[in-house]
């Protein structure tokens, strides 16, 4: 029986085609444009070539840039996940209980990151916010403006605290679309609470980690809003992330090429450790299987 293509199903998709080059492809092609030229003002553009993408990678600016925010990204997952995955599992599959469990759950979610920023730069004041004036009261020299370890720890609190709640949703999916089956096997096995998670919950959760993994090592790594509501970049430059620095450059110092070539950098950065995650993760278990049957 031979097959009927319809080729007017192309007309379906076409506004989105036309939707994602307005909103994504025609700005890349024209970030790529500025960042291989240079200009004197008044529109007057002339060919720098490969200027910029060197002048980027030989920064120290850019590398100290580069660093905080590999280590702020490599805490933020070190914390999240693991805190997600023990809030998931604590919270109860069924009852009444649930649905509360899920809606506070959901609750820091809906705030804006720029009132996320706003709300943590009050509450850690030490005058005015809670949080400062009582470290202050126990006797500990807290001051985010002025410290850079108390502007990091502040910053990796407020992150923890806005995005955790996304981990232990997905990750809650994961567990209860998991068959009552498996636990009954487990429990007539005698299978350990440790047991009953490594070989049960943790492989059942695999895909929804990996997709938790991904969007916060995405997100922390492109921060912005918070930590430039919250410490503008400082003490100094302690808390100048790629984003903010970039920002800098192109709004601040209007240096369109230089600023270009580093977003388009910085793109590509995320874009390698996305994929390096996304690999090493799915390919993690792959050879178990063919050792348990080994045995």
């Amino acid at each position: 029986m031979e097959k009927t293509w319809n080729n007017k199903a192309w007309f379906m998709v076409l506004p989105v085609l036309v939707l994602v080059g307005f909103s994504a492809v025609i700005p890349l092609m024209t970030v790529v444009n500025y960042s291989v030229q240079d200009t004197f003002g008044n529109n007057d553009f002339f060919w720098a070539g490969t200027e910029w993408f060197t002048e980027i990678l030989h920064s120290q600016r850019f590398h100290d840039a580069l660093i905080r925010n590999l280590a702020f990204s490599a805490i933020i997952l070190a914390i999240e996940i693991p805190l997600g995955i023990l809030v998931a599992l604590a919270m109860p599959k069924k009852g009444i209980w649930v649905p509360v469990c899920l809606v506070l759950m959901a609750l820091p979610l809906l705030i804006p990151w720029n009132v996320v920023g706003t709300i943590w730069q009050v509450f850690g004041r030490t005058d005015i916010g809670l949080l400062g004036h009582t470290m202050a009261a126990l006797g500990f020299d807290y001051n985010y403006v002025q410290d850079p370890v108390d502007a990091w720890v502040t910053v990796i609190v407020m992150d923890v605290w806005h995005w955790t709640s996304l981990v232990v949703l997905l990750c809650y999916a994961g567990l209860v679309s998991i068959p009552d089956a498996f636990y009954q096997a487990a429990k007539i096995d005698g299978a350990s609470r440790w047991a009953v998670f490594r070989y049960i919950q943790l492989p059942k959760m695999g895909r929804v980690l990996l997709i938790a993994v991904l969007l916060r090592f995405m997100d922390s790594f492109m921060i912005y809003t918070e930590p430039f509501v919250v410490t503008g970049g400082g003490p100094g430059n302690s808390t100048t992330f790629l984003s903010i620095d970039l920002v800098k450059v192109a709004v601040g110092q209007f240096d369109v090429g230089p600023a270009a070539a580093m977003s388009l950098v910085y793109f590509l950065i995320i874009l390698l450790m996305s994929w390096i995650f996304y690999t090493v993760m799915t390919n993690a278990g792959t050879d178990k299987p063919n050792e348990g049957a080994g045995h």
